[in-house]
C-alpha cells in the first residue's frame, strides 16, 4: 500500500469518527431540548422522542455496529450530563430496543417499509422498553396497562420523527456527503 491510499484511508477514517461524533452531540442537543420542551400529551411521561431522528438516520447511513454506537454514547453521555441513573436506564433500554426493532425491520423488509413505519415501530419499541424498566423498578406488571395510550402517542410522534429524519438523510445525501 503507497502513502497516498494510506492517507486516504486514514483520512476516511477520520472522516467517519467526526460524522459519529456529529451525530451524537446532535442526539444529545436534541435531548435536552426535548427535556426543556413543556409539550402538553395527554400522557405523562410521553414525549416526541427528538434523538430518535439522529437513530433512524444512523441506522440508515452508517453500518449497524457504528449505529449502535452512536447510541449508547449519545445514552451514556446524556445521561451523565444532563440526567439520572434512572433516565439512563430509561433511555438505555428504550434506545436500545428502538435500534434493534428498526435495523430488523430494515434488514428482513429491505425497503418494503416506509421511513416513517419504521419509525413508528421504533417509537413503539422505545416505549415497550421503557415499560419494561419501569415494571422492574416499581416491582409491579400493571404498568403495561398504560401501553395502549403510549401506542397511541407513539403513531404520530414515530410520523414526526421519521419525516425530519427522512429530510435530513436527503440532506447529507444531496451534499454528497453520504458515500
Amino acid at each position: 500500500m503507497n502513502e497516498n491510499t494510506k492517507s486516504k484511508k486514514t483520512a476516511s477514517k477520520t472522516r467517519m469518527l467526526v460524522f459519529i461524533s456529529v451525530l451524537v452531540a446532535q442526539g444529545m442537543i436534541l435531548s435536552f431540548i426535548e427535556s426543556m420542551l413543556p409539550i402538553p400529551f395527554f400522557a405523562p411521561g410521553a414525549k416526541l422522542g427528538l434523538a430518535n431522528i439522529i437513530t433512524l438516520a444512523a441506522i440508515y447511513i452508517l453500518t449497524f455496529k457504528q449505529a449502535t454506537a452512536v447510541v449508547l454514547l449519545r445514552v451514556i453521555l446524556t445521561a451523565t450530563t444532563f440526567g439520572s441513573l434512572s433516565s439512563f436506564l430509561y433511555s438505555f433500554s428504550g434506545g436500545v430496543l428502538s435500534l434493534l426493532v428498526m435495523a430488523a425491520i430494515l434488514k428482513v423488509f429491505k425497503g418494503e417499509i416506509s421511513l416513517m413505519g419504521v419509525s413508528v415501530a421504533g417509537a413503539v419499541a422505545h416505549n415497550m422498553g421503557q415499560l419494561f424498566v419501569a415494571a422492574i423498578m416499581i416491582h409491579n406488571v400493571l404498568i403495561f396497562t398504560y401501553l395502549p395510550i403510549l401506542l397511541i402517542v407513539a403513531v404520530p410522534t414515530g410520523i414526526f420523527v421519521g419525516a425530519v429524519a427522512k429530510i435530513l438523510i436527503g440532506y447529507l445525501e444531496r451534499v454528497n456527503f453520504i458515500r
